[in-house]
């Protein structure tokens, strides 16, 4: 249940809450260095961590690199010079920024990997658990196709959630392909996560399969948004499984519409008041080891061991569609929005 695991996220240890820190001073500056604002759950995320950090009486800039590398460079440079407690970076490419952390450390500054993973020691990741995001796309997608010809469109090839995705995909799906019931038959990175990429690679795997495609793991609501009008072009829209992820209200009402089977709900309200404090421990001079919920990971493809957060997402599919209109996440009205027949949470 949905609501459950709201519960389980504000009372649980994997939460970052004010009141499991001690007291600290008001006047820190905590900065984030956006990839992009162009899709709808950044924006969440940053309301998220702005009402926590000024709550605290701190100051909260940010910057968009509008889906720059070099520009995301510069930003963080800028950042740098307005000399913040803490850098949270959701990096547009993992590798592309590692110096720029390198040199948000050598001023002395602290930084939070949010979201989005890079390998750097000193900086504390921020996250939910992505390859369990990919494991959950794959149980809901093979429960609702057990055979025949999968298309799995990832994310950017920069963005290594791209990566942890599929290996969580792969890790349900091996027995199903090994016994030659799944076939992968296309297979592509999407650049910049962007649903018109997504539509176009999606048009090219049916394009290449004359149409045989019996599901599709996409790895997130805006790229399935892509996916959904690539079939809906060819009459293969509600009978094709296509999964994402974010929660995205349209993804929802997708789902509620029968042409999305899943979206792997990450709360980005959660995920963002987990780091606002935790970035206000920081700036106050909390070790990263010691915030509450913090744990090693080493998952990344240089095996770099970091101090971690992982929150726990929830799938979101037709049977608790009701559960998420109960959470507040979205309203009725938007969730069920010209949907027909029987769907619960819809009556």
């Amino acid at each position: 249940m949905i609501r459950n695991a709201l519960i389980a996220l504000t009372t649980g240890a994997l939460l970052v809450s004010a009141s499991s820190l001690p007291a600290m001073a008001a006047g820190k500056t905590i900065a984030v260095s956006w990839k992009t604002f162009q899709e709808e759950r950044w924006k969440t995320d940053a309301a998220a961590i702005k009402a926590v950090v000024e709550a605290a009486g701190d100051k909260y800039i940010d910057s968009d690199a509008q889906g720059s590398a070099q520009k995301q460079a510069a930003d963080i440079e800028g950042l740098i010079a307005q000399k913040p407690d803490v850098i949270m970076v959701v990096a547009f490419d993992s590798d592309a920024i590692l110096p720029s952390i390198a040199a948000i450390s050598n001023a002395g500054i602290k930084s939070i990997a949010y979201d989005v993973q890079f390998e750097d020691p000193n900086a504390l990741y921020i996250t939910f658990d992505n390859v369990g995001v990919g494991r959950i796309m794959a149980k809901e997608i093979l429960k609702a196709k057990p055979a025949g010809n999968y298309a799995f469109i990832k994310g950017d090839k920069g963005d290594p959630n791209a990566t942890f995705l599929f290996q969580g995909q792969m890790e349900v799906l091996k027995e199903a392909m090994d016994s030659g019931k799944v076939k992968n038959v296309c297979e592509t990175f999407t650049d910049g996560w962007k649903p018109d990429n997504a539509q176009k690679n999606m048009e090219q795997c049916l394009t290449s399969t004359g149409n045989k495609v019996d599901a599709v793991l996409s790895e997130n609501d805006g790229m399935a948004s892509g996916v959904v009008a690539a079939l809906t072009a060819q009459g293969l829209a509600g009978t094709v499984p296509v999964s994402g992820q974010d929660g995205d209200l349209a993804a929802i009402n997708r789902v509620a519409m029968g042409t999305q089977t899943v979206s792997v709900w990450k709360n980005s309200v959660e995920l963002g008041k987990t780091a606002a404090a935790a970035a206000i421990a920081l700036a106050n001079g909390t070790a990263a080891d010691k915030i509450p919920g913090v744990a090693m990971f080493d998952g990344g493809k240089k095996k770099v061991k970091m101090n971690s957060i992982l929150l726990a997402p929830t799938p979101i599919t037709i049977a608790n569609i009701g559960d998420a209109i109960a959470a507040g996440h979205i309203t009725k009205d938007q969730a069920c929005a010209g949907v027909k027949g029987d769907v619960m949470g819809c009556k």
